[in-house]
């Protein structure tokens, strides 16, 4: 059973996408952002980008580009230019940091639990976005979950991954007006060229050989082959007798997905489970 942790995964999530993705964060907050812009745009002109309609007051004409820095790297922006007046994202580029901070959790927070409207409406208010609708926000999180999914259902084409680890952490998520603990499941492999890749991220209600199970398959239709060596976390002695200490460890006890599968489990599945970062007591599998 894995000890529930106090750890703000959307935090940990960043972090390990800039270190091991940095051109797949510049993407998706890019994605995001030239998303946002549009929006703000199309709610100005009165009308969608290219749409025929008597609502219209507006219309544009180009872009300017601008340079944007982040974490993940600098990303050049095209900010929509209009015919009358002018367009200009405040809440951008007059409060960079604190944009790029929120920005950045919510692309983690969308790539863990997918692009929802009710997270695209808090971004908006973070942001201090005022001109969108609610139906405008409804239509930018499908056009987001979209991108989001494209990158979570990718091929992974850059094997051999010699090297995969894996971990589990328990989040509080509210579901049907209530919260609930659900378990984020996150797989991190070495590719070809001996670069670190988040190879997947799912979220299961259980933590159990079902979960983990369905998981490994999903990872190796999408391509995962190779893998050498996997590390399991395991809770030292001390963890096993005090619960109490095992929560101070911040170490969870990953159960192994093949356990209950007869005969050593399935073969197509690949048992590589690792720690996260702020572990202190890892065992090789």
């Amino acid at each position: 059973m894995t000890v529930a942790q106090n750890i703000d995964l959307p935090t940990v999530l960043a972090e390990r996408l800039t270190t091991t993705h940095p051109d797949v964060l510049r993407e998706l907050l890019a994605t995001f952002i030239h998303t946002l812009m549009g929006a703000e745009a199309d709610a100005l002109c009165g009308a969608s980008y290219g749409e025929r309609s008597t609502e219209r007051t507006n219309s544009r004409n180009g872009y300017r580009h601008r340079q944007f820095d982040t974490r993940a790297g600098t990303l050049d922006l095209a900010i929509p230019k209009l015919r009358q007046g002018s367009y200009f994202p405040d809440w951008l580029l007059e409060r960079r940091k604190r944009a790029e901070r929120a920005l950045t959790t919510v692309v983690a927070t969308c790539y863990l639990l997918g692009v929802s409207t009710r997270r695209m409406d808090k971004l908006v208010e973070t942001l201090g976005i005022t001109s969108l609708s609610k139906s405008q926000v409804s239509v930018m999180a499908k056009e987001l979950d979209a991108a989001v999914e494209a990158f979570r259902t990718r091929p992974l084409d850059a094997g051999p991954y010699t090297f995969v680890a894996a971990d589990a952490l328990v989040l509080k998520v509210r579901e049907g007006g209530r919260v609930v603990n659900v378990h984020a499941l996150i797989a991190v492999g070495v590719n070809a060229e001996g670069y670190r890749e988040i190879l997947g991220i799912d979220v299961t209600t259980a933590e159990d050989g079902a979960g983990w199970l369905t998981f490994w398959r999903a990872l190796t239709a999408r391509g995962l082959s190779g893998v050498q060596t996997g590390h399991q976390r395991r809770p030292c002695r001390a963890c096993r007798r005090d619960r109490r200490h095992a929560a101070r460890c911040d170490v969870a006890a990953l159960q192994n997905p093949l356990h209950d599968q007869p005969d050593g489990g399935d073969p197509e599945v690949v048992v590589a489970l690792g720690a996260h970062p702020a572990a202190l007591c890892v065992r090789p599998a």
